[in-house]
């Protein structure tokens, strides 16, 4: 039972690096299409395309800082380094796991959908004259909240974390 109150530990990270993956994969096909076509045009390209398609690492960076400070109140005389006691571990891996899922979750779609985002932005900033890009960033940015959330309100409701 241990390694399950683990692996909820882990979830934020790895399920947030899908998410960025997709999401990045997302606006950089968009945004090699855009650059194809401004290339084909005699275009300069548009370095803000790099802006869109980048954002979504974010949410990797989220699951990472959180594992960090879960990791480094392993020190003795933390609050939270009887999280690391293996009998909490095992008698609250089903908390911990369904901490971890349920904000990894938030991570990876938070992150997928900034791509998404991103990539309906870089055609539109494609296809006109490049004014949505602040929309986009703003749109993307409300996403990106979810993340946020869900890495903040996991550490808050981890058993030990609070007290």
């Amino acid at each position: 039972m241990e390694w399950l109150g683990q692996l909820g530990f882990a979830l934020p990270l790895g399920l947030g690096a899908i998410g960025s993956a997709l999401g990045i994969g997302a606006a950089g096909q968009a945004a090699a299409g855009a650059w194809a076509k401004e290339a084909r045009e005699g275009k300069g390209l548009n370095f803000k395309y790099i802006v869109l398609t980048g954002m979504p690492l974010s949410q990797t960076i989220y699951g990472f800082v959180l594992m960090i400070a879960l990791f480094m109140g392993k020190q003795e005389g933390s609050q939270l380094a009887r999280i690391y006691n293996p009998e909490f571990l095992a008698a609250n891996a089903g908390a911990l796991l369904s901490i971890g899922l349920a904000c990894g979750l938030g991570e990876l779609f938070s992150a997928w959908m900034q791509g998404v985002i991103g990539a309906a932005g870089i055609r539109s900033m494609s296809e006109g004259e490049g004014k949505p890009f602040i929309f986009c960033i703003i749109a993307m940015g409300i996403v990106e909240t979810v993340g946020l959330f869900s890495a903040f309100f996991m550490f808050l409701m981890m058993p030990g974390a609070a007290g």
